[in-house]
């Protein structure tokens, strides 16, 4: 594995046979004034990239990691729409996260500064992975996942992958309101900058909800997409950009 392009997962204490990572970007960061941020191990195919270098940086991504079959690639929509994989799924379905219980499927989600949530049991029988934005949150793509697993939520191991920071994420009363009628708690993940506008912790809304859930070992977190150009794709800083890959799998 060429280890400047992969992130290990932040488990508490994961099964050996659960296998995790995310893809990392490579190379010299684009500049702020830069028209986009393509060149550097993108693994989407909807982002107006070279499809040929797609193609060669997915096939790196097999080799670097010897994935034991082609990630299933979901069509991502920042819904709350979860799927249950097997070595025959169809690629490309819609859908914000994906489970599976066979060997050697590998569950993906690509992310540009929306939150990549990974998911396993302590048996190392189960696995999942989640596409969490806000609008994905909001609508409840964790509390969907959590629930269609085959796994008591009390045994479940969450860890939350890199996303972009409290710091970074602005939002405006619209997003505040949303959620703190979802739930008042949620007004813990927001800090006010003026009347319009909000500070947005992402990790923290899928804190509050994995923990109304019942889930109780969630690690990671921590990062800021928007900010780590040296690291990280993010949307918000280049809105023609690149992808990372979340992947999680079971040997």
């Amino acid at each position: 594995m060429t280890q400047q392009h992969y992130l290990p997962v932040d488990w508490l204490n994961p099964p050996e046979n659960v296998r995790a990572v995310t893809t990392l970007r490579v190379g010299e960061p684009a500049g702020p004034d830069a028209d986009s941020d393509f060149q550097a191990f993108n693994l989407a195919d909807h982002v107006n990239d070279d499809p040929q270098q797609v193609m060669k940086n997915r096939a790196k991504l097999m080799a670097d990691l010897q994935l034991p079959a082609e990630p299933v690639w979901l069509q991502q929509v920042h819904g709350n729409t979860v799927i249950h994989l097997d070595a025959v799924s169809e690629k490309k379905q819609q859908a914000d996260a994906s489970i599976s219980t066979d060997k050697g499927v590998v569950c993906a989600v690509l992310t540009a500064d929306c939150l990549p949530v990974f998911f396993c049991n302590a048996i190392g029988t189960e696995v999942a992975i989640a596409h969490a934005g806000w609008r994905g949150l909001h609508a409840g793509i964790i509390s969907n996942t959590v629930k269609a697993m085959q796994t008591a939520p009390e045994d479940i191991m969450v860890s939350l992958g890199p996303a972009i920071g409290p710091a970074s994420f602005e939002v405006g009363r619209d997003v505040y309101d949303a959620f703190i009628r979802k739930d008042e708690k949620n007004a813990s993940a927001f800090r006010q900058t003026d009347d319009e506008h909000y500070l947005c912790d992402i990790y923290q809304l899928a804190l509050n909800e994995l923990c109304t859930l019942g889930v109780q070992e969630i690690a990671g977190g921590g990062y800021d997409t928007y900010t780590d150009r040296e690291q990280f794709f993010s949307y918000r800083r280049h809105k023609n950009t690149g992808r990372m890959a979340s992947l999680i799998w079971l040997e």
